[in-house]
């Protein structure tokens, strides 16, 4: 496998540039990912301001970081009952301002699940995905999105973030396919399908 370490950090002066080796590291699953990475790199390389400075909308577009904590022993992942989203969806948050992604990710992990992030030996620290999504409700805002991949067994997780989230709920990828799509994450489908995909690859390779 190629070294991906040039991917993995971010230099202060290079920020804008190390996120889009990220982007172009996605592989598009289908042609809403091919569509929602065109929409990503060109805002990136405009020069548009990435970051959130105050929330929950300014600037109207930015950077997030998900992250779906996957049992590979019993192929399970978390998801959690977000108050304010009145969704299901993976952990993660906002990018702040000269942080990378996955330095995001480590960050929140600690904050959201008080464990420490392992990254997937499928993806290592690069994204599986990617998406742009417009948010609902008042003061909507669209947020640009790169989902990660972590490790972690279920029985480690023993607490959470109760500011946030209303409960935690471990489910199968059949599981997270049978649940009505209304109440995840719009693109949850979709990155369970490309979960689905990976892992056989990676157990065929």
């Amino acid at each position: 496998m190629p070294s991906t370490d040039h991917l993995l950090t971010a230099p202060d002066d290079q920020p804008r540039a190390h996120l889009l080796e990220l982007m172009d590291a996605v592989e598009p699953w289908d042609e809403l990912e091919r569509t929602h990475r065109e929409t990503a790199t060109q805002w990136i390389a405009g020069g548009s301001p990435v970051y959130r400075v105050r929330k929950p909308d300014v600037p109207a577009m930015h950077l997030v970081s998900y992250f779906v904590v996957l049992d590979e022993t019993l192929g399970q992942l978390l998801l959690v009952a977000h108050r304010k989203a009145g969704l299901w969806l993976p952990t993660g948050g906002h990018v702040e301002p000269g942080e990378s992604p996955w330095v995001a990710v480590v960050r929140e992990c600690r904050e959201e699940l008080g464990i420490e992030a392992v990254a997937s030996p499928i993806t290592g620290e690069l994204p599986l995905f990617l998406t742009v999504t417009r948010t609902q409700g008042q003061r909507a805002h669209t947020d640009v999105s790169l989902w990660h991949l972590l490790s972690a067994d279920a029985g480690t997780i023993t607490s959470y973030d109760q500011g946030e989230f209303d409960a935690i709920r471990w489910l199968t990828e059949e599981q997270v396919l049978d649940e009505p799509a209304g109440l995840l994450d719009p693109h949850m489908h979709r990155f369970t399908r490309k979960l689905q995909h990976a892992r056989t690859r990676r157990h065929r390779g």
